[in-house]
């Protein structure tokens, strides 16, 4: 029992009962130490910047109860139990003191940052929190690999007017365009649903457009748009329909359904995808788990595409 404590290896498969034992992202162990890990699981339970309703700050402990049914069986649809080969960690959640909302943004990119520039470089996957976590780590990831082409599944642009100051979750696209961390010509959005009055030329596959055009056309014009290098994956739950991801701060009605988008995802296994995170889970607004259950399936589909590029296309 507690694989995530008494795990003697990363590799080690859990025998914990779905319903028991100490809840870590898929049963991995937790630690600080990432000297032999190949892929890092990180929480970031921040909500401050939300414009609508909080909550996300539960998301990493919703998503991580939720992982823990894909953790021993082989994982579909990749064939296989991940584990066996990729060493994986939960390093637990991002330290800052909640009454000084201005000094997160620096302690997540520091925090990042450290586990990026570990000797080994594992790669991050991040479990928000609201999407502005994802401007600190894009930080983070940008300091190490340069400008990055950013794929972001999302109902909302996120491009609205920002000062350089603001740590708010609609505008944090706009930073990163200014700030040169991101590379908006090779940039691109999917599932949008909302306008603003900027798009900083990210192109942009709106979900009426999505529907239509069916997943393999859309990882073609992901793969296109990206020249398939140096990527930065950002999955905002809310792309889905509410239907399908009720837990959520920001809903939207339109949305892919989740077997869309992790078909989507399943066609991306040739992307050399540097980083990613799921964000805006948000458990009060969610219904039997849903939307965690949604966050943490994708999450998984992150680490089996690292494992197919790493592992997989070795073997």
């Amino acid at each position: 029992m507690d694989n995530a404590f008494t795990a003697k290896s990363l590799n080690q498969q859990a025998k914990d009962s779905t319903y028991a034992g100490a809840l870590s992202f898929m049963r991995r162990r937790y630690t600080k130490d990432v000297s032999e890990a190949d892929a890092v699981v990180w929480g970031i339970p921040f909500d401050a910047a939300v414009s609508n309703r909080p909550g996300t700050r539960f998301g990493p402990r919703a998503v991580r109860e939720a992982s823990c049914g894909m953790d021993n069986d082989p994982q579909y649809p990749f064939n296989s139990r991940l584990f066996d080969d990729m060493a994986v960690v939960d390093y637990g959640d991002c330290a800052f003191d909640y009454g000084y909302n201005e000094k997160v943004p620096a302690l997540i990119e520091e925090q990042a940052s450290a586990i990026l520039n570990a000797d080994n470089a594992p790669y991050l996957l991040s479990i928000g929190g609201d999407h502005f976590v994802t401007y600190p780590l894009l930080k983070a990831h940008a300091a190490k690999h340069g400008p990055l082409a950013l794929v972001q599944f999302d109902a909302h642009q996120d491009t609205w007017d920002d000062d350089g100051g603001r740590v708010d979750h609609g505008t944090m696209i706009t930073r990163a365009v200014k700030d040169g961390i991101i590379d908006p010509a090779k940039s691109i959005q999917i599932g949008i649903r909302t306008i603003a009055h900027q798009d900083y030329g990210i192109e942009i596959i709106d979900a009426l457009e999505a529907h239509e055009m069916g997943s393999a056309g859309i990882a073609k014009r992901i793969y296109d748009r990206t020249g398939g290098t140096n990527v930065y994956l950002t999955f905002d739950i809310d792309c889905l329909d509410p239907a399908f991801a009720p837990g959520t701060g920001t809903p939207v009605c339109g949305g892919l359904s989740t077997a869309q988008a992790l078909l989507i995802l399943r066609h991306l296994k040739n992307l050399e995808i540097v980083g990613s995170d799921v964000v805006e889970v948000s458990p009060p607004f969610d219904h039997a788990g849903i939307t965690a259950h949604a966050g943490a399936t994708v999450a998984m589909y992150m680490l089996g595409l690292f494992w197919e590029r790493r592992f997989k296309s070795a073997a």
